[in-house]
């Protein structure tokens, strides 16, 4: 699976472990930045580039990393077309969810409140996890598009 990755400062640790993680279970990455440490650098910089791509493209995934993952899906929601889901811990069945009846095409970790491998049992998961295409679930979608 093609999936873009990219992640501030604070995320930058956790990026770099799932894309080795990722790229052994056989996935094409796109790693979208940054490429090195930057303490003060702004999350938009880098999420915008991962989103940007979800919304252009079709079957691909991506995955956004801070401190919280608040920011990072509030600015990747802001695309046309994306749908990003935060997950910062508890329980995975909102990951479930999200793919199941949201059709979630992104997700935003966050990195104070997941160690790296609870990051990749989510990722596991949300990369596992199928929309459903239940015609109620279709319906709010195309209503959400609307917005966009």
């Amino acid at each position: 699976m093609k999936i873009y990755i990219g992640s501030d400062h604070a995320g930058f640790e956790m990026k770099k472990d799932l894309i080795s993680y990722l790229l052994q279970n056989n996935h094409e990455i796109i790693d979208c930045g940054p490429k090195e440490y930057v303490h003060d650098d702004d999350y938009p910089d880098y999420v915008s580039i991962v989103a940007d791509h979800i919304s252009k493209e079709k079957n691909v995934i991506g995955i956004v990393i801070g401190r919280n993952g608040q920011g990072e899906a509030i600015v990747s929601n802001r695309f046309q077309n994306v749908r990003c889901a935060v997950f910062y811990g508890g329980s995975k069945h909102m990951i479930t969810l999200s793919r199941e009846h949201d059709d979630a095409n992104m997700i935003s970790l966050g990195s104070d409140f997941l160690t790296k491998d609870e990051a990749k049992r989510a990722v596991d998961l949300f990369l596992h996890v199928k929309f459903s295409g239940d015609e109620r679930h279709v319906r709010r979608i195309k209503k959400i598009e609307q917005y966009s």
